[in-house]
């Protein structure tokens, strides 16, 4: 808590990232686990998993909590490829990691929305703008 000094959303969205981490690795929330999981929280400039998550959320107005869901709405699934778009784009982070801070998906769910949004970027208009939105919410989010 001490680390996010901005607002509630933002808190919450730290206790969702620990809470995600934690069961992703099949272990209860501890000291280090919350550590490792916040660690990107404290590097300004970098842009994270989280903050992505958090930021296409927000563009999309949805709640957090379904970027990890297994909902297959489509003004879920939209967002959640995109936020797995961006990750791989916009983080040094391997498909394995990325599919784990989307609650524990496998690799080939994040391969798949890459391709997908990748090849849809370049023909539709619409998508591509909100790519920029994001990417430009990102870059002042930081």
């Amino acid at each position: 808590a001490s680390k996010v000094n901005t607002n509630i959303r933002e808190l919450e969205g730290a206790l969702n990232t620990v809470l995600v981490n934690a069961q992703a690795k099949h272990e209860e929330v501890t000291l280090e686990i919350a550590k490792e999981a916040l660690r990107s929280m404290s590097s300004p400039g970098v842009i994270s998993i989280e903050g992505i998550q958090k930021v296409t959320a927000e563009f999309y107005d949805i709640n957090l909590k379904e970027m990890f869901s297994k909902s297959r709405k489509a003004n879920i699934v939209l967002p959640r490829s995109i936020a797995m778009y961006l990750a791989k784009e916009l983080t040094q982070k391997s498909l394995i990691d990325i599919g784990q801070a989307f609650g524990g998906r496998d690799h080939t769910t994040v391969l798949h929305a890459v391709k997908k949004i990748g090849k849809d970027r370049t023909g539709d208009a619409e998508l591509n703008r909100a790519l920029h939105l994001i990417e430009q919410s990102l870059k002042n989010w930081q």
